[in-house]
């Protein structure tokens, strides 16, 4: 066999890593070009269409169900595809980065399923971007070991069948890939992520009983999922691997895609598994979206917002429902907290919080949900055994009691709770830790014992941004204005450099990190992704 052409891709401002070789193959390049070449034409279309829709919705302040697919959402008669024995049961769930440690862990957790994250809890450093490739690679050839350096323990992974089956997130369609060009161009982060992983695994997954399995994340739209479903069916020709191994979970995290669920499950249908509610990025859609609707749109704390609240109660619920109709899974909501190893009393009641939470998910016909550490695997493995038992999922519970109209997601102001100015300033302290911690190739970070990650800092520069511009008044009295929030961020830095100690606080990103939340918070132009602007500072 003659060896593959070189491929037409550009590396670009790229430090050589140890072993890149074996994940930027000719091969594999050569089918990320194609990828390239045939999608991202479509990509660039339907970017320019989300703008198009936001200007829509700033000029009406209202979404509602699309009426030239009703048909779809009327048609009884439709399901997405049988779902593959790796992926039926899918009761806890755990996130992470793939960096060696945490790929080790994840798949050693407990969880039914390990969410492999080359998104929001990745920084998407070239490092971070091949590497991660790499850890996923070994660990399917059983070849991954870690030894921390700190602490001299040893990481390993278990046998294959207590392993975690492992669905992969990509970037989402917003996000380039500086380091790949083709004619000078970056090739979108996602075609990178998927087109790796794809090339290099699907065979290897098929062959250990398991597949290709992703998870799409930023999802806008069904024409966004037929562009999805496209890529599969062209990769899977590319490979010659059977049509329908591939398999697709939506997060529906914006508010756009929460009036399309049905039609993104139609788009997919041969290779969807299912749809998840994610909260941080969903509220960060609604301020984005709804930015300039009024009062009624303001959101309080981001705390306040649970999933209780009337309007994301109707999110969940119609996620539930239309999930279940359409055969698909129902995947609820994280588990951010992160065990303090020193406050008992702290765990005690943040364990008992996610127990009800998820309690609350199981008993409302969910089929799984999240977690962000593996100690509070049992706990949420606990409330869906309960609810399951020996059942791999509930897909039977069709919840034809769901009746949820169109007025009833946007109906923010049904919750009965004020912005505070206690929640500014935790708007301000998250925005800077993290995105100084993201400055240095970190995406998943522990701040005030939660985990968090590039959501947490959309919805808290969100926040930020929607309160001065509605002019908030807050409970003790303070106006929120542009001063308002520089004032808090100098203390917050000032604390951070009493906190870390000088020389440490040097070392750091934190003025970089100040400076960005504050620009994104602020500028009259509301930047469509903190990401974007962050990227351009990234290195590496």
């Amino acid at each position: 066999m003659s060896a593959p052409a070189p491929s037409p891709l550009a590396i670009v401002d790229a430090e050589p890593l140890p072993r890149q070789e074996e994940v930027l193959t000719d091969a594999a390049l050569a089918f990320v070009a194609e990828l390239h070449r045939r999608f991202t034409p479509r990509r660039d279309e339907l970017l320019a269409r989300r703008a198009e829709r936001r200007a829509e919705i700033a000029r009406t302040s209202t979404l509602d169900f699309l009426p030239e697919t009703a048909a779809i959402r009327a048609d009884d008669s439709w399901v997405v595809a049988p779902c593959p024995p790796a992926l039926q049961d899918r009761r806890v769930e755990i996130t992470g980065p793939t960096d060696r440690k945490m790929t080790i862990n994840a798949l050693n957790s407990g969880a039914r399923i390990w969410l492999a994250d080359f998104e929001d809890a990745s920084a998407p450093t070239w490092e971070n971007v091949v590497l991660g490739q790499l850890n996923l690679i070994d660990a399917y050839r059983r070849s991954i070991d870690f030894t921390d350096a700190a602490s001299g323990k040893s990481y390993a992974l278990r046998p294959a069948d207590e392993l975690a089956t492992v669905v992969m997130r990509p970037r989402g369609w917003h996000l380039d890939e500086r380091h790949l060009r083709l004619d000078g161009q970056p090739v979108p982060g996602a075609l990178v992520d998927f087109g790796l992983y794809f090339f290099h695994n699907a065979r290897r997954l098929i062959d250990l009983g398991k597949g290709p399995y992703f998870y799409l994340p930023k999802t806008e739209s069904h024409l966004e999922a037929r562009l999805w479903n496209d890529v599969f069916v062209f990769a899977q020709d590319y490979l010659g691997v059977p049509q329908g191994t591939v398999r697709a979970t939506v997060l529906i995290e914006t508010i756009t895609a929460a009036y399309e669920m049905e039609e993104i499950l139609y788009e997919l249908r041969d290779h969807a598994s299912g749809l998840n509610a994610g909260r941080w990025d969903y509220l960060f859609s609604i301020v984005k979206n709804f930015r300039d609707g009024g009062p009624k749109f303001v959101l309080p704390d981001r705390n306040a917002v649970t999933m209780t609240a009337p309007f994301m109660r109707a999110y969940t619920e119609l996620l539930v429902r239309t999930c279940h109709k359409r055969g698909a899974h129902a995947i609820g909501g994280m588990a951010a907290f992160i065990p303090s190893r020193r406050d008992a009393e702290v765990n005690k009641v943040a364990f008992e919080k996610v127990r009800a939470d998820k309690d609350r998910e199981a008993a409302d016909g969910f089929d799984g949900s999240w977690v962000a550490h593996p100690d509070l695997v049992p706990i949420a493995m606990e409330s869906f055994d309960k609810v399951l038992g020996d059942k791999a999922n509930q897909k039977d519970r069709l919840r034809e009691d769901v009746r949820v109209e169109a007025a009833d997601l946007i109906a923010i102001d049904s919750l009965d709770a004020r912005p505070t100015y206690d929640g500014l300033v935790n708007a301000v302290q998250v925005g800077i830790r993290y995105i100084e911690a993201w400055l240095r190739g970190l995406g998943a970070v522990a701040i005030f014992n939660l985990m968090e990650d590039a959501a947490t800092a959309e919805i808290s520069r969100s926040q930020i941004w929607q309160w001065i511009n509605a002019g908030v008044e807050f409970d003790n009295g303070e106006k929120a204005t542009p001063e308002l929030a520089r004032r808090i961020a100098a203390e917050e830095l000032r604390d951070i450099e009493r906190e870390l100690g000088a020389e440490a606080f040097a070392a750091g990103h934190w003025q970089e990190a100040h400076d960005l939340l504050l620009e994104v918070s602020l500028d009259a132009d509301y930047a469509d992704f903190l990401t974007l602007p962050a990227y351009e500072r990234l290195r590496g």
